[in-house]
């Protein structure tokens, strides 16, 4: 198994033990989508509780790659994946935040999905 596989195997695992549902290739396609970030111990997980953090995920991802409109209900969508994951959870997986968001916000077309 390649590392890049294991990284999806662990993402999913994530998702599974707190009940989330995912979609292995969809997860597997966001996973692809960070590139070498995903081997990087900081880049690799998004701090909750960071405003700086959680402002990069809204506009890297959320208003440069899926191409949505600055608005409060991105604020929101963020918050309410927090909460999803658990805000004491300290490993908050961004390929699993990314899948998250962008099934909040019905992107998966980004994907090709």
């Amino acid at each position: 198994m390649s590392k890049f596989d294991e990284k999806v195997a662990l993402y999913k695992k994530f998702m599974e033990d707190r009940n989330l549902s995912v979609n292995a290739e969809l997860l597997t396609a966001v996973t692809k989508g960070l590139g070498p970030s995903i081997y990087k111990v900081d880049a690799e997980t998004v701090s909750g509780s960071d405003a700086k953090e959680l402002g990069t995920v809204k506009n890297n991802f959320l208003i440069k790659k899926l191409g949505l409109a600055d608005s409060d209900a991105l604020d929101a969508g963020i918050n309410e994946v927090m909460e999803e994951i658990g805000k004491s959870e300290r490993k908050k997986y961004r390929a699993v935040v990314y899948y998250m968001l962008m099934k909040k916000f019905n992107k998966e077309s980004v994907y090709g999905f």
